[in-house]
């Protein structure tokens, strides 16, 4: 399922030869419990025409006293420009993945919304400028090189 969100419960039953109801109560279950958040599409955005920026950008921040970072990871999470947060080892300690329109929206964020906040002591922001791989998916396969090697 994670490789595929479009498989069917019926082709799920059949791989694992189990009845259909099975593979339904399991995947409720799952969706109660949290395990199962969503089902999103990998879309490729320069085939559509559409604009749109992501950027990845490394934060610095100063831990609070028994909530180390997770408080400010869960306000920076509840941006709804942001993407992803993780925690990382290294020299920053949290990866923030935004989206915008424009590199003025993304820069706008980070200079009023991101970097104000109390904890954040610096950021770095990296533009993405293409993507060849994400969740798996290549975007683009690579022109086979029908030359024939030549070797000494």
């Amino acid at each position: 399922m994670e490789k595929n969100a479009r498989l069917n419960n019926k082709t799920i039953a059949v791989m694992l030869d189990v009845e259909e109801a099975i593979i339904d109560q399991i995947i409720d279950e799952l969706e109660r419990e949290k395990v199962i958040l969503g089902y999103n599409a990998i879309i490729n955005w320069e085939k559509t025409g559409e604009d749109g920026v992501t950027a990845m950008i490394d934060v610095k921040v100063t831990p609070e006293r028994e909530f180390g970072f997770n408080n400010v990871a869960e306000r920076i999470c509840r941006f709804p420009e942001v993407r992803c947060v993780y925690l990382m080892s290294g020299t920053y300690d949290l990866s923030v993945i935004v989206e915008g329109k424009s590199m003025k929206e993304v820069a706008w964020f980070v200079s009023h919304k991101l970097s104000t906040l109390e904890q954040v002591s610096s950021t770095v922001t990296h533009f993405v400028l293409k993507r060849y791989k994400e969740d798996n998916f290549i975007f683009e396969e690579p022109i086979k090189d029908n030359r024939l090697v030549v070797s000494p």
